[in-house]
């Protein structure tokens, strides 16, 4: 007698792996850790080096003899974290404040919740505003290093955020837009290139790994409030297009806030979520203590996940 096997949902799989959805995150990186690089030079590839090692490695020794499970070496989720912290971090970071940013992503925001897709929050944003307000002296020293595209002894300077931030519209007139987009000098390595950044993300649409609303509503969102606040007081306020092309905010919105475990599941929750994102960012810029507000706002929405998907839930299937 044949015997009937009775499975949980899903029922229908596409053939795509988590394995196989990371790998093509890391494909997406590539673009703007190749320009990282460049203008870096073995600076850059230190950081990434210990970024990515010291997350692969931490995973598995808690997989391991704190789970007594039998984990993979390199786990390709716990690579995709060390790249986005170390794209989060200034180039001139110490190798040891790399290794605790990665011991604080790892095991404490990631593995402590349970490991892959338990997590509230985003492993290398938390990492970063740990660090960030653990080591500020080590976080916001933007010294520009001599790379392999960057010939020139060491120049040290703020960001054009935090010129903003000292000086007012004033400290960042005259600010070449269209370079900016290409070469953005300063800050961390995910500042380094917008198009870059882009470049990846379109490659992610194009493999399906992510929707493009979360993205947009952020875009859409920070070019809506900057615009009315420079409209109102443009002495006082920085236009729409500065605060789309400056800090980190195409890398987080294309690679940070669209992670799967940490953003809504439903249509109008990732428009919510992604416009909630854009609105706090615009208000830690304008009136925060920090001139960049990408990570923070980043966190904040990561608490209101679990209220959009209870809020804005996906219809059953087979349900009015």
């Amino acid at each position: 007698m044949d015997r009937m096997l009775v499975s949980p949902s899903p029922h229908i799989h596409t053939g795509r792996t988590t394995s196989g959805i990371m790998a093509d995150v890391c494909i997406a990186l590539l673009p703007a850790i190749v320009v990282s690089v460049l203008f870096y030079g073995w600076a850059e590839l230190l950081v990434l080096g210990v970024s990515v090692v010291s997350c692969v490695l931490i995973e598995w020794a808690i997989t391991k003899y704190l789970f007594k499970k039998e984990g993979r070496f390199c786990e390709s989720a716990a690579v995709v974290t060390g790249l986005l912290l170390a794209m989060n971090l200034p180039v001139t970071t110490p190798w040891w404040v790399v290794f605790i940013g990665a011991l604080f992503a790892i095991g404490v925001v990631k593995m402590s919740f349970g490991g892959l897709g338990q997590n509230v929050f985003n492993p290398a944003i938390a990492a970063r505003v740990f660090l960030l307000i653990s080591f500020p002296t080590y976080m916001t020293d933007w010294t520009v290093t001599p790379g392999f595209i960057h010939s020139t002894d060491a120049v040290s300077g703020a960001t054009l955020l935090g010129r903003y931030a000292e000086g007012g519209v004033s400290a960042v007139a005259g600010t070449d837009y269209l370079g900016t987009l290409f070469l953005n000098i300063g800050g961390s390595a995910g500042e380094i290139s917008a198009i870059a950044l882009l470049i990846g993300f379109v490659y992610l649409l194009c493999r399906k790994v992510v929707k493009p609303w979360i993205t947009l509503s952020i875009f859409a969102t920070v070019a809506l409030v900057s615009g009315i606040f420079f409209l109102a007081d443009p002495s006082t306020y920085t236009d729409p297009l500065f605060n789309l092309l400056t800090g980190g905010l195409v890398l987080g919105a294309c690679f940070m806030a669209t992670d799967y475990v940490t953003s809504p599941m439903s249509f109008w929750g990732q428009i919510i979520y992604g416009a909630g994102i854009g609105f706090l960012v615009m208000m830690i810029r304008y009136f925060g203590a920090y001139p960049e507000g990408v990570s923070f706002a980043i966190l904040i929405m990561n608490i209101t996940v679990p209220l959009l998907n209870k809020a804005f839930h996906q219809r059953k299937f087979g349900r009015k």
